[in-house]
């Protein structure tokens, strides 16, 4: 096929003091069998040591990486936006890869084969209860107050077209900042690919920190769409599930949900 036909895709991986995350989320891009049309890492980090090894090492030209700091995890999302050229826009946290060396390929493909949508999903690849599995679903808006458990951030690829009509990110929230976004953009048609697009580093602060998450979405939810009693049960089924993975029995539990193929539900 004509590269020129092809969509573009601009990368935006957000940093903040750990350059070892920095280096194996870069070499997950520079591994593509299809390179990104640029490749932008926006840097919050309080020391040196990521500005160094960006500036002494050789990197591929779609390469650009920025200095921002205190705009938090929301603003340098919106850093890597307002600077993104490409058609299509994937965030790719460092600390989180690419599942193979042809995602972007295969993104391309489904986004082709999807000329319609404006934001496209995947599977995303992680750790649940000390054991890998594989989640992503296609996206429900009658299932938008459950949260994003089975529709990934990670494995997003949303038009620029949509954040420049819907806005970017919202610094308010710390955590759930995603979620949000997801709420607004709920109208727009997506489609999901089957496709693991991504390897998630569950150290992050939307693990480290997910009961505060569950609050967030709760606010998300409903300043968007107003007080809901399905949002907020379902938010205590899911701080009482994630408390109960905590414990044997239900790490137990949740081992016989994998072997009969429901970890995804």
């Amino acid at each position: 096929m004509n590269n020129s036909l092809l969509p573009t895709i601009s990368v935006v991986t957000i940093c903040f003091n750990n350059l070892e995350d920095v280096i194996s989320t870069c070499a997950s891009v520079d591994n593509q069998s299809e390179y990104p049309t640029e490749h932008l890492i926006i840097n919050g980090s309080t020391d040196g040591a990521i500005d160094e090894w960006l500036s002494t090492n050789v990197q591929p030209p779609y390469r650009k990486w920025f200095k921002i700091i205190n705009e938090g995890i929301a603003g340098n999302f919106n850093q890597g936006i307002l600077r993104a050229s490409g058609e299509f826009i994937h965030l790719l946290n460092s600390g989180d890869s690419y599942a193979s060396n042809t995602v972007l390929e295969q993104v391309k493909v489904e986004i082709i084969n999807n000329p319609k949508a404006k934001w496209l999903t995947g599977k995303l690849r992680t750790q649940r209860a000390g054991k890998m599995v594989e989640i992503g679903k296609p996206f429900r808006k009658k299932k938008l107050y459950r949260g994003m458990r089975s529709v990934a951030h990670p494995t997003w690829f949303v038009k620029k077209e949509v954040y420049n009509k819907y806005g970017l990110y919202n610094k308010e929230f710390k955590i759930a900042m995603d979620y949000d976004m997801m709420c607004r953009i709920a109208n727009e048609p997506s489609a999901f690919m089957n496709v693991i697009v991504a390897f998630f580093d569950n150290t992050g602060i939307s693990s480290r920190k997910y009961v505060q998450s569950l609050q967030e979405n709760t606010k998300a939810f409903e300043s968007h769409y107003g007080y809901s009693i399905n949002c907020r049960l379902w938010q205590i089924r899911l701080k009482l599930l994630y408390l109960l993975l905590q414990t044997p029995t239900g790490k137990f539990l949740f081992n016989l949900k994998m072997k009969v193929g429901l970890e995804n539900a």
